[in-house]
């Protein structure tokens, strides 16, 4: 079994998942169009998705994270989880939080605390919560 987490985006879905796949090291191994649906599924999501994700895939080391652009009067802010990632090196960990804080909104900033070398806190700059640990 693997468990992934799936984000929904307010139509920067294709941006968000590039600069992760920049920023994590990561590979986006699938991204599928809204184009390229079949016409009675682009029919059922609107013409306002035409350009937008539909589906896609972001592998960083064995895991996956997913996601898709949501319809305008179907979008949702995240709230209620943060996407958590665990990295031994610490001055890779301060990188990648730094990346991920830069033009959004720093919850916690990183550094040490009781129970890691370093963690931070922080809602990027596409709405994405994250919580980056180096323990």
């Amino acid at each position: 079994m693997q468990v992934a987490p799936y984000l929904f985006f307010n139509g920067k879905c294709e941006e968000a998942f590039k600069f992760y796949a920049k920023v994590l090291g990561g590979e986006i191994e699938a991204i599928m169009h809204v184009e390229q649906a079949p016409a009675d599924a682009q029919a059922h999501m609107g013409a306002g998705m035409k350009g937008k994700v539909m589906h896609v895939c972001l592998k960083v080391g064995e895991f996956r994270i997913m996601a898709s652009d949501s319809p305008p009067e179907h979008f949702n802010k995240p709230q209620g989880f943060d996407v958590s990632i665990q990295i031994d090196d610490l001055a890779k960990a301060e990188k990648i939080f730094a990346a991920l804080s830069e033009g959004g909104l720093v919850n916690m900033p990183f550094g040490k605390t009781f129970w890691a070398k370093g963690f931070g806190g922080c809602v990027d700059r596409f709405g994405t919560p994250w919580m980056v640990n180096c323990a």
